[in-house]
């Protein structure tokens, strides 16, 4: 596949971080610690990438609103417990080096908030390679193309040669919204066959075939 992207925009958690089991627990224990019904574990894993208000609107649909900050507290209470136990997928960090040194241009949207992704820049060391960031706590949740129209006018001016990368088909539907061709990554939260569903220009199983995509090395395999 010829390669004529020059931004490349990731989502963070299933995609640049193998973090989506602790994310799953922590809904879990956020819910059975406020008192309602906990979500499946699939349940909980498939709303990874929303904001947060928007994953408890999914998982807990008896929750009284006037709850969700005491239900966001608890999240994130479990939630970095565990943060500094998170690690990068393997290949990822020489990837995204590898991106930067063929002159590409590097962004994150993430469903995180802002004190989640500044921690998870620090502690994963990839602060210096990101041209910009947004979180769901800065903009609208995905799959709103907001976030991402947001990067496209800091960065570029258009969704000409940018590239949107996830884990979920939240992330493909905010590229669909805004315009933006988009590649799935199916060793996050979401399944391959899923993924497909939204018609990516492909889907890489492993970080290895995301880098020959990248990099256009290999041919697309929608």
């Amino acid at each position: 596949m010829k390669r004529d992207w020059d931004l490349v925009v990731f989502d963070w958690d299933g995609t640049l971080m193998d973090s989506t089991a602790a994310i799953s627990r922590a809904i879990q224990a956020a819910c059975r610690e406020v008192g309602v019904p906990e979500p499946e574990s699939a349940q909980a894993t498939h709303v990874i990438g929303l904001g947060l208000v928007d994953a408890l609107q999914r998982v807990a649909p008896s929750l009284d609103p006037a709850d969700y900050e005491r239900v966001a507290r608890a999240y994130r209470r479990h939630y970095f417990a565990h943060a500094d136990e998170l690690v990068l997928f393997e290949g990822v960090a020489p990837l995204l080096r590898e991106l930067r040194e063929q002159g590409m241009r590097l962004a994150v949207a993430t469903g995180k908030s802002r004190a989640g992704l500044e921690l998870a820049l620090e502690q994963s060391g990839l602060r210096g390679l990101f041209d910009a960031t947004r979180t769901a706590d800065q903009t609208q949740s995905k799959p709103h193309p907001r976030m991402l129209l947001e990067l496209l006018d800091e960065l570029v001016g258009g969704a000409a040669g940018t590239l949107m990368v996830g884990d979920t088909t939240h992330d493909l539907q905010m590229a669909c919204n805004a315009g933006v061709r988009a590649v799935g990554v199916s060793y996050g939260a979401h399944g391959a066959e899923e993924l497909r569903r939204l018609q990516p220009l492909a889907v890489a199983a492993s970080v290895p075939e995301l880098r020959d995509i990248l990099l256009g090395a290999s041919p697309p395999n929608p």
